[in-house]
């Protein structure tokens, strides 16, 4: 268990201990909320993750877990938001920085004006991800007849796709003006990125192409590695954005929240990495299911939020919950199994 958490916990005791130091306890207690905020908000990630990296070589696996976390860390919640604060309000990038230095107040304002840029894209590219998984008949089924009636229409062309549009087209008058306009680009930004990536993704994992790597005619595990790499940081992405505009309403220091969404982040890897080695999405078989249906329920209230705001604690425990009953389902599925076999 050390082997997978030590890491995590070494670096957080350590960035927590300065923060202490630095910032005083209050300063420590408000870390400590933003990474307990970013670890409920992405604790489906984590479960996706995990997911994806089953048909990733250990290499890749590796990539993604010291990599990745730089990425995800520095480039996910620090210099993305500051580029998309950038393309939104048309203001040079280093001044952004400046003011996500020196003016956290102002940055946090302008952050918000980010907003349809994050919700149109995370959402979109999130929402496909769940009605991919919905439009397919999977032979373990946790909700049967929702599940089952979604597999019938998986016999429609493009469903997906159709049915994305749709729901941005609707969403998108709950905006006005230039915020409906930024909303709709992003949406389809998103919308066409996830496609891309999919796309590739199948191509580089189809039988044909195994068959053909396995065989030495062509050597397509770099290519089917880095484009898994990619979709992965790209849900990262999609998962965090919001949640880092959320972390202003706890605080407009910004050393404060790449401590506590970093540390958080770290977990969240670590949690990966837990659920990789010890199997537990074989083990828990709704956990999928669930996983997926929490990412649908965020995908919809980020495209919601263009108008309604809803506070970050109920977006990551709506997650948890969706999670924790597929495991607890899934617990009482594996019991009743084993007592079936005993009885025979």
């Amino acid at each position: 268990m050390f082997r997978i958490y030590g890491f995590s916990v070494v670096v957080s005791l350590i960035l927590l201990f300065f923060v202490g130091i630095e910032f005083g306890l209050t300063a420590l207690t408000i870390a400590l909320m933003l990474c307990a905020l970013e670890i409920t908000f992405s604790f489906d990630n984590a479960v996706i993750n995990a997911k994806i990296l089953e048909r990733m070589s250990r290499g890749w696996q590796t990539v993604f877990l010291t990599v990745g976390i730089l990425i995800a860390v520095f480039g996910v919640r620090l210099i993305l938001p500051i580029l998309l604060v950038s393309l939104a309000t048309g203001t040079g990038f280093t001044h952004i920085v400046d003011l996500a230095l020196n003016n956290p107040e102002e940055y946090s304002h302008q952050l918000e004006k980010a907003h349809p840029f994050i919700v149109g894209f995370g959402g979109i590219f999130l929402l496909m991800i769940f009605l991919d998984f919905m439009l397919h008949d999977h032979k373990i089924k946790w909700l049967y007849k929702i599940e089952e009636f979604f597999a019938r229409l998986s016999r429609l062309q493009s469903l997906s796709i159709m049915a994305a549009i749709i729901i941005l087209l609707g969403t998108s008058q709950l905006a006005h003006g230039e915020e409906q306009n930024q909303f709709m680009t992003a949406g389809l930004v998103g919308l066409l990125i996830y496609l891309v990536i999919h796309s590739l993704d199948k191509l580089f994992h189809s039988k044909s192409v195994e068959d053909m790597v396995k065989s030495g005619a062509v050597k397509q595990t770099f290519k089917a590695g880095l484009v898994g790499f990619i979709y992965l940081e790209i849900i990262d992405a999609s998962f965090s954005l919001d949640g880092v505009i959320g972390a202003f309403a706890i605080t407009k220091d910004i050393v404060l929240i790449a401590v506590g969404l970093g540390i958080g982040a770290l977990f969240v890897r670590a949690i990966t990495v837990h659920m990789l080695r010890r199997n537990v999405i074989g083990k828990y078989r709704y956990l999928d299911h669930g996983a997926h249906y929490a990412i649908g329920a965020l995908a919809l209230i980020m495209l919601t939020s263009i108008k309604y705001e809803v506070p970050e604690v109920v977006v990551g425990l709506t997650g948890i919950t969706i999670i924790t009953i597929t495991l607890v389902h899934s617990w009482f599925a594996n019991k009743k199994d084993v007592k079936g076999r005993i009885s025979e």
